[in-house]
């Protein structure tokens, strides 16, 4: 057997490392300031919602209030110029291609099939490279370092059928498939406990409005719950944990259905094509997922 014991995103290309970071990089600040202005328009709920006056003329929580609405302002036109989503969908999309092009590569499936001489199949792995290099966005993705491929992708190319597949089963398809079912099960969670802390600001809407019409307060709770109850839907409809937990749990049950299938190809042929088939399932994951995010 092959001394091959690990195959994972680190060895991989150049451009898959830089997209990825791209990615990476685009979610984090698109949900971080997605979520802060969300906050900023709960505060400004509940500064509206009291009255703190200095003198005979000026409001403070009023005055707090309108930067509130300022931050928020702000930050809509950053997340409106800057697009970081942009980043993070085209990346993940990027870095993805470069990722199942690679994987073809190393296990020898179509169109890098095993028996092709070394300086054929580089040629057409690069120039495939270069075409996904070519249409991603020049904006976001930037490719300082030369497409290469990697010593790991070559060991693993060099390697029996046998040992290619044990390494396919194990480092790309049971690889995704723990993280896809990790996800589904995560999701499902979140949307649940989500739904529950909806229907309970929905709740606690109804008591406030109940008191605020019997006089038992006097400042504008119902309003403070009506703001926290859209912040709370906005934060669910963004991060799609329903749509997102049904989809990662198709995906688990089609790639447990692939790598039954794999495991019995005993023929360079007949994995060339399979083993082709199974990145063109991956891949329609991905593009599934892009469109759901309205990238496509």
């Amino acid at each position: 057997m092959t001394s091959i014991d690990r195959f994972s995103d680190e060895h991989l290309p150049s451009p898959f490392l830089a997209a990825d970071a791209a990615s990476l990089r685009g979610q984090s600040l698109y949900v971080r300031a997605t979520k802060m202005r969300l906050i900023f328009a709960v505060l400004s709920a509940v500064l509206a919602a009291i009255t703190f006056r200095v003198g005979n003329t000026w409001d403070i929580a009023a005055l707090c209030v309108a930067v509130s609405f300022i931050v928020t302002l702000l930050i809509e036109v950053w997340l409106l110029v800057s697009k970081p989503e942009r980043d993070w969908y085209d990346g993940r999309a990027f870095a993805e291609s470069i990722k199942t092009l690679s994987w073809r590569y190393s296990i020898g499936a179509a169109p890098f099939a095993s028996d092709l001489p070394g300086a054929e199949v580089d040629r057409i792995f690069i120039a495939e490279v270069g075409k996904v290099i070519n249409e991603a966005p020049a904006d976001s993705i930037a490719i300082t370092a030369p497409v290469h491929i990697t010593d790991r992708m070559r060991d693993v190319r060099c390697a029996t059928l046998l040992e290619r597949r044990e390494i396919y089963l194990k480092w790309r398809i049971s690889d995704q498939l723990k993280w896809y079912a990790g996800k589904a099960a995560s999701n499902r969670n979140l949307a649940g406990r989500w739904r529950i802390i909806l229907i309970s600001i929905e709740g606690a809407g109804v008591i406030a409005a109940i008191l605020k019409a019997g006089g038992s307060i006097d400042f504008d709770l119902p309003g403070i719950m009506a703001a926290l109850l859209g912040a709370g839907s906005a934060w669910f409809a963004v991060r799609q944990y329903e749509s997102l937990g049904r989809a990662y749990t198709f995906a688990a049950n089609d790639l447990s259905m692939i790598h039954g299938r794999l495991q019995n190809v005993d023929s360079e042929g007949d994995w060339g094509r399979e083993a082709a088939d199974a990145e063109e399932a991956i891949s329609r994951e991905h593009t599934m997922w892009r469109a759901s995010r309205g990238a496509v």
